[in-house]
């Protein structure tokens, strides 16, 4: 069986997004991508506070500067493609109020005929946190079980019912509904509570790729956890790649994985799939130039993915 394979849509600055958005959606599921993906970034902090991902001393990428809100830009996709899936990877989620957030979930995936996967994550940044989260940094975990809880109770059956910390429904009707259940996919890093959240309450797993055998041995600890905690159901997984495409071959021997040419990217992509996760998000759109590249390069990274067995 081979990997199902999806694509990053266009989002940074360098892009339209009321004309490249529809058009790299277009084309991304004519090539054959079965999915379409976004991701967030609330701001650009000017000076730095704080490193990405909150490492000391690690500057924020210029491409950070301008990212289109999500979930419009997912509306955008939507309008355009028939079949292909909509997902978050990911929607930093103390950043949302959990009641909207499940309600306009509920609509895009009713609109698009069942085809979003919500996949949310805690965040790192405490500029965007001041600036819009409903709840302080270190309640971070608490707000994503929350947020969960929510969405989980707004697109179940009516009368909807919820007392949280921040979210009181006593008792109500909530639509329009899903097409379908919506698949929950989280982020987990190294954090014993992430993880457990994780294998307790969703339906699947968003690693990075950082590495195959490091997302390999992930990838072992949380079906292990699973295990042991008794999940008979299912991980489903989808890796995402952050690409640093070049046109030509990268030269030199500290090359990370997934920076590189077209070919060298389609190797570490086979490398990943041979893990044996369900699918592959390629991301390209922060080093190609424009729409046009980024359809081209995504075209010939699917069919060179293929030809090699990904």
């Amino acid at each position: 069986m081979t990997t199902r394979l999806g694509l990053g849509l266009p989002q940074m600055r360098q892009y339209d997004l009321g004309k490249d958005v529809p058009d790299v959606a277009r084309a991304a599921e004519r090539t054959g991508y079965e999915s379409l993906w976004v991701f967030e970034r609330a701001l650009f902090p000017e000076p730095a506070t704080q490193g990405l991902y909150g490492v000391e001393g690690l500057p924020w990428p210029d491409t950070y500067r301008s990212v289109a809100e999500p979930l419009v830009t997912l509306a955008l996709a939507a309008a355009v493609t028939e079949r292909a899936r909509l997902g978050t990877s990911v929607l930093v989620a103390p950043l949302h109020v959990p009641f909207q957030l499940a309600k306009t979930l509920a609509s895009l995936d009713a609109g698009s005929g069942g085809r979003v996967v919500a996949g949310f994550g805690t965040g790192w940044s405490h500029d965007e946190y001041a600036a819009a989260s409903v709840r302080p940094f270190a309640e971070r975990g608490a707000a994503l079980d929350e947020l969960i809880g929510v969405c989980r109770a707004v697109w179940g059956p009516d009368p909807v019912v919820y007392d949280g910390e921040v979210t009181k429904i006593a008792s109500a009707v909530v639509g329009p509904k899903p097409a379908r259940p919506i698949p929950i996919l989280l982020a987990a890093g190294d954090s014993g509570r992430a993880r457990r959240r994780l294998v307790d309450q969703a339906d699947g797993w968003l690693p990075t790729g950082m590495g195959a055998e490091t997302v390999a041995a992930q990838w072992r600890e949380l079906r292990e956890l699973a295990a042991e905690r008794g999940r008979t159901e299912p991980i489903r997984t989808v890796l995402r790649v952050n690409t640093r495409y070049s046109r030509k071959n990268y030269e030199g021997s500290d090359r990370r994985p997934f920076q590189g040419g077209v070919d060298q990217i389609v190797e570490d992509l086979a490398a990943h799939a041979e893990i044996g996760l369900d699918e592959i998000l390629v991301d390209l759109q922060s080093t190609t130039r424009d729409a046009e590249e980024l359809k081209d390069v995504a075209a010939l990274v699917y069919e060179k993915a293929r030809a090699a067995g990904v």
